[in-house]
């Protein structure tokens, strides 16, 4: 039976399932590895295939084909494509996009080569779903020479929006032509949508932009940067784990990222409770320009 692997490889976690024949296809188990980097947890995302492998032993079911989710294709690769040296030589060129998630991508994909060699696998990028973003929504208004770098908006989450789209396509009355979909979690984006295709998105270049995240600043000011090297002696590398990994929720609230967490500690906690309304207000304010942009909304999609 045909079985297919898919991998989804977060900055510190990894998620997998196995689907067998079927529509829609049939999960056959499922499982996540968390803590990648961290004590008590995996030592980096190659050591992880093992243990998927052996969930895999004990359910007998080897994979036919593996798919990743690669978070950036950069400039060259807008449509899922199978894995090749040539394709891997492009992720590593293009991995400084994302050093967040693009290193332990790359190594996941050589990690699976090395233990199922004649096995194809698949990358599917979280940037394909943005590929026909028009012209005014790619630009970024700095030095148009930096475009030529591959320096522009790409937006994210794109596999996540695929699969709405094709959900709303299959119910009754079909695709509404106006949507604005909103992917909220530990990474939160918008995209607006219009006849199925993505015309913006509030992540930009890399997914630290658009709305505060878990742990993700979201847009702010550049001019922070220099700022906080003058006054802070903050480096670039500094700034941007700050801005990955300590801010957002995490950082307004100062004790955790989690919502539910939020949400027990607001009534006695206004850090908590500034925390939740800044997301709130950046989420609402972004639908509101969604619905401008796409001369009206006909369903908003959580």
């Amino acid at each position: 039976m045909t079985a297919i692997l898919a991998i989804n490889a977060g900055s510190s976690s990894l998620k997998f399932a196995l689907f067998g024949q079927g529509e829609p296809p049939r999960r056959l188990l499922s499982g996540q590895l968390e803590r990648i980097g961290m004590p008590g947890g995996p030592i980096d995302h190659a050591s992880c295939v093992e243990p998927v492998v052996q969930e895999m032993t004990k359910a007998g079911k080897p994979p036919s084909a593996i798919g990743h989710r690669i978070v950036h294709g950069g400039p060259r690769y807008v449509e899922s494509s199978k894995v090749t040296p040539d394709l891997l030589g492009e992720l590593r060129r293009i991995s400084p996009f994302d050093p967040e998630h693009m290193p332990g991508e790359i190594a996941l994909i050589e990690a699976f080569a090395r233990r199922f060699p004649t096995i194809p696998q698949i990358a599917c990028f979280d940037t394909a779903f943005h590929r026909e973003l028009p012209r005014v929504g790619r630009i970024l208004p700095i030095p148009r020479k930096y475009e030529a770098s591959g320096v522009r908006r790409y937006g994210f989450h794109g596999l996540s929006y695929s699969c709405l789209v094709e959900k709303l396509r299959r119910q009754a009355g079909g695709l509404p032509r106006r949507l604005v979909l909103a992917h909220l979690g530990n990474g939160s984006s918008l995209a607006a949508v219009r006849d199925g295709r993505s015309v913006d998105t509030t992540m930009g270049f890399t997914p630290t932009a658009g709305l505060p995240m878990s742990r993700r600043s979201g847009d702010i000011d550049p001019g922070l940067v220099d700022f906080l090297a003058r006054t802070e002696g903050m480096t670039p590398e500094q700034f941007n784990e700050m801005v990955n990994t300590k801010s957002g929720l995490l950082g307004i609230s100062e004790t955790s990222s989690d919502v539910r967490d939020l949400l027990a500690r607001e009534k006695a906690d206004i850090r908590a409770a500034e925390a939740l309304a800044v997301f709130c207000y950046r989420v609402k304010q972004a639908i509101g320009a969604f619905a401008a942009i796409l001369g009206g909304l006909d369903t908003l999609v959580f």
